[in-house]
Parts: C-alpha cells; sequence; structure tokens
C-alpha cells in the first residue's frame, strides 16, 4: 500500500509561512494533483513530503507510518523537478542506471531495469546518447525513467511540463496517464496549470498562500466552488464575479447587482442582509433570442456592447461591456461570426446557473 497522509503540515521560513497547517490524503494508487498559483506553496510541500524540508510542525504519514523525521533515503518515494537535472556529460543509459548504480545494485539487473523502463517510456532508441542531443520531451521521458527505474511506491512531480511548449505538454499530459494506468503508481503531482489538473487528476487540492482551500474531483471543483478562488482558479474562461448586495425579507427578498435586480426565491435564505459575489460561469451567458428553454425562470435579461472577441476555432469568447463591467461569454464559432467589436446585443441568464459568495470571507452560499 502506497498511501499518503499530511496532518497539519506547517513550514515557516523566518517569518514567512510557506505552509500552514496543510492537510490532505492521497489514496493508493491514486494521481492526486496540487493545483496553486505561483509561491502558492506547491514545491514547500512535496519538498516536505520528500524529507527535503525540516518540518515546523504537523505530521507525514505514509503507508501508515510516521516518516515526519524518517531520512529521504529508504521513504520508497522518488521525485522529478520543473528541470530535467539529467548529467549532460553521460549516456542517456548512464543517467537511467545512475540511481541503481548508487544503490548498489548487480549489474545484470541494472541492464534489465534500464532496458525495461527506456521501452515503457519509448527511449531505448536514446540510450547510447547524451541529454542536449535530445528533444524536450525526450529529455523528460529520461528524467521521468531515472524516478521509476528504483521503482518507488510514490511519485512526486513538482511542475514537471513547465519547459515544455504547447505541443510536448498536451502529449506528455496523456504519457503520465498512460504511465500511471500501466504502472499503478501513486503520483502526487504540483502544477500551477488548471488544465494539467483538471484533466489528469483523480481528485485535486486547491492550495492558496500554504494553505488548502478545497480538495475535490473536477467535477465538484467546478460545479460548486467552495470559494471565489476556487471558482477563480477552476474553468476556462474564467468565471463572472459581480459584487451586488441582498436586501429584504421573505419573498421579497432580493440581490441587487450594478445592472439589475434578481428576486432570490429561496437563494441565499441564510445570508444576510449585506455584501455579497455572483459568480456566472461564461458557459451561462446567453443571447436573449438563442437562450434554452431551461433558462426560463429567475433571472435578468440585459444589453451589452461587445468590446473584445476572442476566436478559438469552434467557439469564440467574448467580453461584454455591461454598463462598464466587462463579462465574458462563449458562443460556437459560427454564431459568433455575425458579432462583431462595438455592436450591442442582449444577453440573459437565471440565477439558478449562479453561484453566490459572501464578499468579505469569499465563502460559498449554499
Amino acid at each position: 500500500m502506497a498511501t499518503l497522509e499530511l496532518k497539519g503540515v506547517s513550514r515557516t521560513f523566518g517569518t514567512i509561512e510557506a505552509m500552514k497547517r496543510v492537510s490532505f490524503d492521497v489514496a493508493d494508487g491514486e494521481f492526486f494533483c496540487l493545483l496553486g498559483a505561483s509561491s502558492a506553496g506547491k514545491t514547500t510541500t512535496l519538498r516536505a513530503i520528500a524529507g527535503l524540508e525540516e518540518l515546523s510542525g504537523g505530521q507525514v504519514l505514509f503507508d501508515g507510518q510516521e516518516v515526519t523525521a524518517a531520512p529521504v533515503q529508504g521513504r520508497g518515494m522518488s521525485m522529478i523537478f520543473q528541470t530535467f537535472a539529467l548529467y549532460p556529460h553521460l549516456s542517456i543509459r548512464a543517467n537511467l542506471a545512475y540511481p541503481l548504480v548508487r544503490d548498489k545494485v548487480a549489474k545484470k539487473e541494472i541492464r534489465r531495469r534500464v532496458d525495461e523502463v527506456a521501452e515503457l517510456l519509448r527511449v531505448t532508441h536514446t540510450l547510447n546518447r547524451k541529454p542536449p542531443t535530445l528533444s524536450g520531451g525526450e529529455q523528460q521521458r529520461v528524467a521521468i525513467g531515472r524516478a521509476i527505474v528504483r521503482r518507488p511506491q510514490l511519485l512526486l512531480l513538482d511542475e514537471p511540463l513547465t519547459n515544455l511548449d504547447a505541443k510536448l505538454r498536451h502529449d506528455m499530459r496523456a504519457e503520465f496517464k498512460r504511465l500511471h494506468r500501466e504502472l499503478g503508481m501513486t503520483m502526487l503531482y504540483a502544477t500551477p496549470d488548471q488544465l494539467e489538473a483538471l484533466t489528469m487528476g483523480q481528485r485535486i487540492a486547491l492550495l492558496h498562500d500554504g494553505e488548502i482551500v478545497e480538495t475535490g474531483t473536477a467535477q465538484s471543483l467546478y460545479g460548486e466552488p467552495s470559494h471565489t478562488y476556487v471558482a477563480r482558479m477552476v474553468g476556462s474562461p474564467p468565471i463572472n464575479l459581480i459584487e451586488g448586495k441582498i436586501s429584504g425579507s421573505g419573498p421579497t427578498r432580493s440581490l441587487e447587482l450594478p445592472f439589475g435586480e434578481l428576486l432570490l426565491e429561496g437563494r441565499g435564505a441564510d445570508a444576510p442582509d449585506g455584501a455579497i459575489t455572483l459568480g456566472l460561469r461564461p458557459q451561462d451567458l446567453h443571447l436573449s433570442e438563442r437562450a434554452p428553454a431551461s433558462t426560463q425562470g429567475a433571472g435578468l435579461t440585459l444589453p451589452g456592447k461587445i468590446h473584445l472577441t476572442e476566436p478559438l476555432g469552434d467557439v469564440t469568447i467574448l467580453d461584454i461591456d455591461i454598463r462598464g463591467k466587462l463579462m465574458k461569454m462563449v458562443l460556437p464559432e459560427d454564431v459568433a461570426a455575425v458579432y462583431s467589436q462595438g455592436q450591442v446585443i442582449d444577453l440573459s441568464f437565471r440565477l439558478a446557473d449562479a453561484h453566490l459568495f459572501m464578499t468579505e470571507s469569499g465563502v460559498r452560499i449554499s
């Protein structure tokens, strides 16, 4: 079993708290993603798990055993860093073999494992070459091979695709999913890229300023974000956030927005009067004349001016200026083709598709 559990793990550097009582668990054989912006604490978290950081508090448990103070060697973990960190003067075969040579594995076994990993990662044709002669994708696969050749129980990956171009990142995402499926290895993958996290992670933990904000599946994080930070981090194009105010009582309880007023009809019944933030996914904004029947009900129809269009092939993102507030919406390319910058259009949305958050705390209102 290769289960991992962090219990209230903290790490401080002087007055800076890089990790603030971080707690989460990774199941045996799970592909778990840690998603967060730059400086959120992702690398520090992985280094703490690997034993490369001296913790200020909390516990790290691996396979049910506490390893908080255990030495790096012998933890049964391997880590892949942002840089490939290959030895440029050694052949690819020697690079792959290095961890096994260090562990004093028999030469025959080293050759067998290196050949096995090279075939798995499709780099057999590069074994007699040196790293500078390989493409970025090949170097990344060799770095993965060097990490898994020791057969670790847990693989830690710290933004491993950062230095690759878009096409290679796409290919390597598929490669990681294939490896996870074939090896059945527990993987913990840290990334600032929501696309990587949502497409690869079976579960995802959102890390912000050294704290775990929410943990869940891609569907739950997108469909019911617990916080405005989660709503902003998950979903493309990003969610529209509009500040408003709740007032009134009973059947007249309403949400006042910069461009109109909505009767809540049961939504936000427990929310106190005051500042509320409404979150609306770009996909939930519709052209009034094309709005599906499902959008009928409590909602608003409002005019807006097209500020900018962003064609993406099959769809187009429109930035709409609604009384000075820019909001994004998504249209099929064939529909968007008839609209142009500066044109005024009527939009609609319904309250049932929106998300409500407390403005001060950012916490979701059920």
